[in-house]
């Protein structure tokens, strides 16, 4: 069953340094980009991370520090990568947990602010999670009938990942072929930032989902601690989370100036 697109969704995975999304960098990035009439392109990048890989994670994907030293930087390959993702949906494996997140905070570092606002996240582990329970090659294995050649390396895992969702649309009847609502069934709770640390209560405020004002209002804090927001600004978070907390810093200060 081939996708129906409304507009395009691009397909990537990351290989990286390690997984903390406020320390660690990529060390690789594959997109495929799928187009409305079936259309497809792909790219693939090694990147210098700027960093040592650790060997236990070189064991992992087989990325070893020799051979990225030469290789440019995100900050040099930015530009290619937002011009090729920017006004399209996003999808992978285990993305809306870990590779959109570190993909944005990648982005913001070099002073590109992607906004998903109108981005549909559709994650492949979380339907394949809800239907049977596996990992990447056990799903490329049981939906496409094949083994996985060069798992853990960021082109075969993308390319895997839109094979395994066109055949879960065909495996699955109760599927709907279409990218927001594959969006909303692929997602896990709703949090404001990718992390984590800000979630919703049930009428739809920003609450703090960690620490000592957990459940509380993120607005209701930051009015009566306001020295939180600096600390949080201060400490190891990721770049995300501080931008949407100070999106919402700011919404409270423009609603006391009308």
């Amino acid at each position: 069953m081939e996708l129906k697109l409304t507009k395009p969704i691009c397909f990537f995975d990351l290989e990286t340094t390690g997984m903390n999304l406020s320390k660690d960098r990529i060390v690789e990035i594959s997109i495929l980009k799928v187009f409305p009439n079936g259309n497809k392109e792909s790219k693939t990048w090694l990147v210098n991370p700027e960093m040592k890989i650790p060997e236990e994670v070189i064991a992992i994907h087989g990325i070893s520090n020799e051979k990225i030293a030469e290789e440019p930087t995100f900050k040099e390959l930015a530009p290619q990568i937002h011009e090729m993702i920017k006004s399209c949906d996003l999808g992978g494996y285990n993305s809306n947990r870990f590779d959109i997140p570190l993909l944005v905070e990648e982005l913001l570092r070099v002073g590109i602010d992607f906004e998903m606002k109108n981005v549909v996240s559709v994650d492949v582990q979380t339907i394949f999670h809800k239907k049977e329970q596996r990992t990447l090659s056990a799903a490329y294995k049981f939906y496409c009938e094949k083994d996985l050649e060069g798992a853990h390396s960021a082109e075969a895992d993308t390319n895997a990942t839109y094979e395994i969702l066109k055949s879960q649309l065909d495996k699955y009847e109760d599927l709907t072929n279409e990218m927001s609502w594959l969006g909303e069934y692929s997602s896990r709770r709703k949090f404001a930032d990718f992390a984590g640390f800000i979630g919703y209560d049930k009428k739809g405020d920003e609450v703090f989902a960690f620490g000592k004002f957990k459940g509380k209002l993120v607005e209701k804090v930051l009015e009566e601690e306001p020295g939180y927001f600096g600390w949080i600004q201060n400490a190891d978070f990721p770049l995300y989370t501080k931008k949407v907390l100070t999106a919402i810093k700011l919404r409270k200060l423009n609603t006391k100036l009308k």
